[in-house]
């Protein structure tokens, strides 16, 4: 099973960089499905139904989310539909809308399942991300799904190897996201988890991490509220591929994809 994972779509340049292109390397890598991360898609923050739709119509198969997913207050009956293709990290409370894991299928039936997790350090003191993953790898198994894939959307690198070595064996892939930056150092662990520490960005890398870069200075030079705008140039499309056995559940290889597409 080939599987795209898009980092952070950031804005309009991001959801252009995807709309404009996915068809394209669906082709050229012969794609069986796409996942990307949609917490940014609307100017940076959030993501609304409307937006969230544009990128499912472009040929990504599910969307999932992090710490902005509820920027926009529109989202939340989307994410209560039963048959919502956006998910929200799985370890907030009971009772939070949406849901933190979904299994969805290849046109020929084979079974992918989708585990999305929020980090806690530097972040919101949400319930255990450890202890969650457990109860949802037991449901998604449940569902009859051997290939696993956990995006873990956290600040500190630590927090996600920790959770990739924690899943190590468990799942076919851990992927991070949150920080924008596209990280050098995709491999598979020892129990065959293929893992990377962060995607990347699909977006406007003539920036901070996705903002103008003079908006962002002013507010570390000034240290006072600065409203940020996102920018425009340098668009490029980052993630990484991934080539699971579905049988074994086991990652045959992980690759970085990084390209750049200049100003859309």
């Amino acid at each position: 099973m080939k599987v795209l994972f898009l980092g952070d779509v950031f804005g309009k340049p991001g959801r252009q960089a995807v709309t404009q292109n996915l068809p394209r390397l669906i082709a050229r890598e012969a794609l069986d499905l796409v996942l990307a991360n949609a917490e940014n898609v609307a100017a940076g923050a959030g993501v609304t139904p409307d937006l969230a739709e544009e990128l499912l119509s472009a040929e990504v198969d599910l969307l999932t989310s992090g710490n902005h997913i509820w920027a926009k207050r529109e989202i939340v009956p989307y994410l209560e539909r039963p048959d919502t293709r956006l998910l929200r990290p799985a370890n907030y409370p009971p009772g939070t809308p949406g849901r933190g894991s979904a299994v969805i299928a290849t046109p020929d039936g084979r079974k992918l399942g989708v585990l999305n997790l929020e980090g806690r350090v530097f972040m919101k003191n949400l319930d255990d991300p450890f202890r969650v993953a457990e109860a949802e790898l037991a449901a998604l198994r449940a569902a009859g799904a051997t290939a696993i894939v956990v995006d873990v959307h956290c600040e500190a690198t630590s927090e996600k190897a920790a959770l990739a070595f924690f899943l190590d064996g468990r799942v076919s892939a851990v992927v991070g996201t949150h920080t924008h930056v596209q990280t050098a150092d995709e491999r598979i662990l020892p129990g065959g988890t293929a893992f990377i520490t962060d995607l990347g960005m699909c977006g406007p890398c003539d920036s901070i991490i996705g903002m103008k870069k003079e908006l962002v200075l002013e507010r570390f030079l000034s240290q006072r509220p600065t409203a940020f705008e996102a920018a425009r140039r340098d668009v490029w499309l980052q993630g990484a591929l991934l080539d699971l056995d579905e049988t074994s559940g086991k990652a045959r290889s992980i690759a970085r994809l990084q390209e750049r597409l200049g100003d859309l």
